[in-house]
């Protein structure tokens, strides 16, 4: 019942961005009126509507550099192609050919292609900053090394931007997944998350606990080794034992084990929704158990009752002068009647 109610109390919410699809050779060229100019580390081309905060973006997109170049430890080399849109026709027709942009997305990378693609009205806001910062994470990496996880890949682009940090729907996701028993085991996240919504939600939520956690553990130089080791095509779960000196299996037992202490169920009830609603959900499981505890110590109290007055049936038979309240012999009950015993006289 509990794995039930949490389990309700999962607010769906949009799926998260998909990971980065490697496609072969893309076109250079646009099939919009674009205009283009270099930074130290970026081949910006943007759309003439574009250009303003195209060219606003480019030192910003040297330090977003900077940051994931710290975080994971290390750089990649080359100028990464950063296309900038404006609109929904723009965006598509800027995207690599053969491929369509989701509806919900405001940016995109293809690794492979060394290609970001992103909506100039998205850059003035955090969190189309943040989205951005995500993208370069997949470009790092698919420039560094190849056939990531799908899992790490997500793990540590949210580990990079923090996009999970302090959020109640991040905490209500695993709490929720933890008690119900949905975490999904990662050799299943390998190749690519689940379709449904609610499974793609606990994936990504997965995928950035289980990478922060390995950080933790083992801190920048054993990830950066670890990512050394996957460039030179060492593969992943090799690198991985190589580097930590243990096994992916063996982490994700401790990985289980810890989640599980760190994300009680309990707090979700006061996340989920308005309060209001929170409140009702509590009340009424308080209302739930209050009745239950009531209603068996009813039972219980009839119970006692019953031998009381069935011990004092057989006491009463071995009083030769036992009366009723109306004067009358004690006789033996008969079940089908409503018999009492209130009181006891004996003659004198």
């Amino acid at each position: 019942m509990l794995a039930t109610l949490l389990t309700a109390l999962l607010a769906t919410s949009p799926p998260p961005e998909e990971g980065p699809i490697d496609l072969p050779a893309f076109a250079t060229r646009a099939p919009v009126t674009t205009v283009a100019f270099d930074t130290a580390r970026f081949h910006v081309v943007a759309s003439e509507r574009a250009e303003q905060p195209a060219r606003a973006l480019g030192p910003e997109l040297e330090t977003l550099r900077d940051e994931v170049s710290a975080l994971i430890g290390r750089d990649w080399t080359g100028r990464t192609e950063v296309r900038v849109a404006l609109g929904r026709e723009e965006y598509e027709a800027m995207a690599l050919p053969g491929s369509r942009p989701p509806g919900w997305a405001v940016a995109l990378a293809w690794p492979g292609a060394n290609v970001v693609l992103v909506d100039a009205r998205s850059i003035a806001t955090a969190e189309g900053k943040t989205t951005l910062r995500h993208e370069l994470v997949h470009i790092a990496l698919g420039q560094l090394g190849k056939d990531w996880p799908r899992w790490f890949q997500e793990g540590v682009a949210q580990m990079v931007t923090r996009e999970t940090q302090f959020k109640s729907g991040h905490y209500s996701t695993m709490a929720i997944a933890i008690a119900s028993d949905r975490l999904f085991d990662f050799d299943a996240l390998r190749d690519g998350f689940p379709e449904r919504p609610q499974d793609v939600e606990v994936a990504y939520a997965q995928s950035s606990e289980f990478v922060s956690f390995l950080f933790s553990r083992y801190g920048p130089e054993q990830f950066g080794e670890l990512i050394d080791l996957n460039g030179q095509g060492v593969i992943f779960e090799q690198a991985f034992a190589r580097a930590f000196h243990t096994s992916l299996s063996l982490e994700e037992t401790e990985f289980r084990k810890y989640v599980a202490l760190r994300y009680p169920w309990w707090p979700v009830l006061f996340m989920s929704g308005s309060l209001v609603w929170s409140g009702s959900a509590f009340l009424m499981v308080l209302a739930f158990v209050r009745r239950r505890r009531a209603v068996a110590a009813h039972r219980e109290n009839q119970k006692r009752l019953e031998q009381l007055e069935d011990t004092a049936v057989v006491l009463l038979g071995t009083l030769p002068n036992a009366v009723n309240d109306d004067g009358g012999p004690i006789v033996d009950p008969i079940p089908e009647l409503p018999w009492r015993i209130t009181s006891i006289r004996t003659g004198s």
